[in-house]
């Protein structure tokens, strides 16, 4: 009785989720459009470039999506994954290192979740060249369900965990999605944006 309870709140869960999603991540937008609009004028007066950096990732069964974010780094510097990046590779803003610690550069990926690219919480969508891709090709489940701004890897460690176990971390959350899981790593992703520990 109680597994097929359970199998049924799986069944049902894809769609509360996406609703939430969009109510949620609707309702942050408006109440956090103050902050937006501080950032993105600190952006344009900081650095020469776009506001808004857009960079392809990799979403829902695969398919590549816009992903955007403030622009923390110099129009000069490369598109990679922060694990490979070196010092060379990225030359940050005058704000990058604050909107990036804060995670405020983020926050435009709100509106990837209204549009249904993102979700607020599921794995992080990988750029197309990410070594990690050949990690996930393993694991399929992970392009199951939409990427989120945050997931089970961030709250475990961020950018200081290994390729393997954020793998690891993304497929264990991709099988089992559920609401307790998701309030918990909701939960949890505040505490860590306020831990300077956390964040490279």
């Amino acid at each position: 009785m109680l597994s097929r309870f359970v199998a049924s709140a799986r069944r049902v869960y894809p769609v509360i989720k996406r609703s939430m999603d969009v109510v949620i991540a609707g309702l942050f937008i408006i109440l956090l459009s103050p902050l937006l609009l501080i950032a993105a004028l600190l952006v344009k007066l900081t650095s020469d470039g776009p506001v808004i950096f857009y960079s392809d990732r990799l979403g829902l069964d695969g398919n590549v999506f816009r992903m955007p974010k403030f622009r923390t780094m110099t129009t000069c510097s490369r598109v990679m994954s922060r694990e490979t990046a070196t010092d060379a590779d990225i030359k940050l803003t005058p704000i990058g290192n604050l909107l990036r610690k804060s995670s405020i550069d983020e926050l435009p990926q709100l509106w990837s979740v209204v549009k249904g690219d993102m979700s607020l919480i599921g794995p992080r969508p990988l750029i197309p060249n990410d070594n990690a891709n050949d990690l996930r090709m393993d694991n399929p489940v992970i392009y199951t369900v939409r990427p989120g701004i945050t997931g089970l890897a961030q709250i475990n460690g961020r950018s200081f965990i290994k390729p393997q176990n954020k793998v690891r971390y993304d497929a264990f959350y991709a099988q089992r999605v559920c609401m307790i899981l998701d309030i918990k790593i909701l939960s949890r992703t505040f505490i860590t944006i306020f831990d300077t520990k956390s964040v490279k």
